[in-house]
């Protein structure tokens, strides 16, 4: 059996149940985690938490059928992996591992815009009706993801805390098509979600740009992104 880690605070709890549910885990992280839910009764609703918030993104996409090869790799990759980390009779009934659902999620994009997309649910259950994943432009890692219920205020949500150096500060920048330049909405502290008006612009357009900079402490000096891009993506209309 494994414990919970004496310093385990609620929020690295439901990060940890938000990695196991997606699949981003280890090989060695996710068994361990399979053997704390036996008898971790916080880190079992944490995870059957972000198992509804993922099951919610399934009716933001259409259903496509993939080639019978491609399911014939993944029905080998899950057996080969059933056989490596047996599961609990509870955890087999999970949504997470009914393969009819999975059937209709196959295809190779669809399933990594529902990975980036889902992650927006932490903080609503209202659907957006636009997203936004923010991905490092070295790696193409995701670091923040936008959603919008409407067209006049945003959500940015962090991935993680993103390390930035003491004597500099995130700076949140738009721009879509037809404008002079970027604007900017002001700093962002690393691991905190934020609720950006949009009184003053015009309305969200699918496209639109959205970046983070490094910047000084208190911004832009000349109110156009200076420094490095840390962060860059463009948004989608999904309903």
């Amino acid at each position: 059996m494994t414990s919970r880690p004496a310093d385990e605070t609620p929020d690295q709890r439901d990060e940890l149940a938000s990695e196991y549910v997606l699949g981003t885990l280890s090989a060695q992280q996710r068994t361990e985690v399979q053997q704390r839910l036996h008898d971790d009764a916080e880190l079992r609703t944490a995870v059957d938490t972000w198992e509804r918030r993922l099951l919610g993104m399934t009716e933001l996409v259409e259903p496509q059928t993939p080639s019978s090869r491609l399911w014939q790799r993944i029905e080998r990759s899950v057996n080969a992996l059933n056989r490596q980390l047996p599961i609990s009779a509870a955890e087999a009934s999970s949504w997470w591992n009914l393969l009819p659902l999975w059937r209709g999620l196959a295809g190779a994009g669809l399933a990594a815009t529902l990975l980036l997309g889902a992650l927006m649910l932490t903080q609503t259950t209202v659907k957006p009706t636009y997203l936004v994943v923010l991905v490092a432009p070295q790696d193409k890692v995701p670091g923040w993801v936008i959603q919008a219920s409407n067209p006049r205020e945003i959500q940015l949500i962090p991935l993680g805390i993103a390390e930035v150096p003491a004597d500099k500060a995130l700076e949140f920048w738009t721009k879509a098509e037809g404008w002079q330049g970027p604007v900017s909405l002001g700093l962002v502290k690393p691991g905190q979600t934020l609720s950006v008006p949009l009184d003053k612009l015009p309305p969200l357009q699918p496209d639109q740009l959205f970046e983070l900079t490094l910047e000084n402490p208190n911004g832009s000096p000349i109110g156009k992104p200076t420094g490095p891009i840390q962060f860059i993506g463009r948004a989608v209309k999904v309903i």
